[in-house]
């Protein structure tokens, strides 16, 4: 990702170093409950309690095809699904992702905003899912379509970084929509991420794990942190 240096008037001081971790409270909170979470289920629960959670908390799209009534968990669970992780390498990948495309983003719109866009693009994730998937019962779980649509909002952005503050943000307006599709960086850099999604979704490709990726949801994630970013964004402001 590009970087704006910050501008410092002749012979002043070079800006101290952002830390490595210097992570937002509310994405080190997101990466906390995951792994609290995922630690819970290895340690805490027979397999029998693990299975009756993910019947509960994971998106199961054969539960809103008309067949079973409506309870609690078929509104609250396009939302939890995102807690749980298949092992500790889907656990891992999905936490440096969402640390680094999470951060800058929570820097730029704020706690609350990034709260409400992780779970308005993971409830997309999860129906563009399931409008593709509409009877399976093999239950989609993971953070990585809410990931995926921070990764729409870094495209708004083209990847560009100001880091001069000490925490670094998305940083100057969002860009126009033609505006991203001119930039042959981040057509560059999603024409490879969609492909890899795609690839690994169809092979069933994870290191260290037997479920395949979930493409169709990390796609309705993107779509819906790139279309929908200006709702969040502070600044509601739109660079040419």
């Amino acid at each position: 990702m590009n970087e704006a240096n910050g501008e410092t008037s002749a012979g002043s001081e070079t800006p101290s170093r952002e830390p490595i971790f210097n992570l937002p409270a509310i994405v080190l909170a997101i990466i906390l409950l995951c792994a609290g979470v995922h630690l819970l289920r290895l340690y805490a629960l027979t397999s029998q309690q693990d299975i009756e959670l993910l019947i509960r908390a994971a998106f199961i799209p054969v539960r809103y095809s008309g067949q079973y009534d409506l309870d609690f968990y078929a509104f609250s669970s396009p939302f939890t699904y995102t807690f749980l992780h298949g092992g500790w390498a889907h656990l891992i990948v999905n936490m440096i992702w969402l640390a680094a495309f999470g951060s800058p983003l929570a820097n730029r719109i704020g706690a609350l905003r990034f709260a409400l866009f992780f779970a308005v693009t993971g409830f997309a994730a999860a129906f563009f899912f399931f409008a593709i998937h509409p009877q399976t019962q093999a239950p989609l779980i993971g953070a990585s379509g809410s990931i995926s649509g921070m990764m729409g909002a870094a495209a708004r952005f083209a990847f560009h970084v100001d880091r001069s503050s000490g925490n670094g943000a998305f940083a100057g307006p969002l860009l126009p929509f033609g505006a991203v599709f001119r930039s042959r960086a981040t057509l560059s850099f999603l024409a490879v991420w969609m492909v890899i999604n795609i690839v690994t979704g169809v092979v069933g490709f994870v290191p260290g794990e037997d479920s395949q990726i979930a493409w169709e949801a990390h796609i309705g994630g993107f779509l819906a942190g790139f279309l929908g970013l200006h709702f969040f964004d502070r600044r509601q402001t739109y660079g040419r």
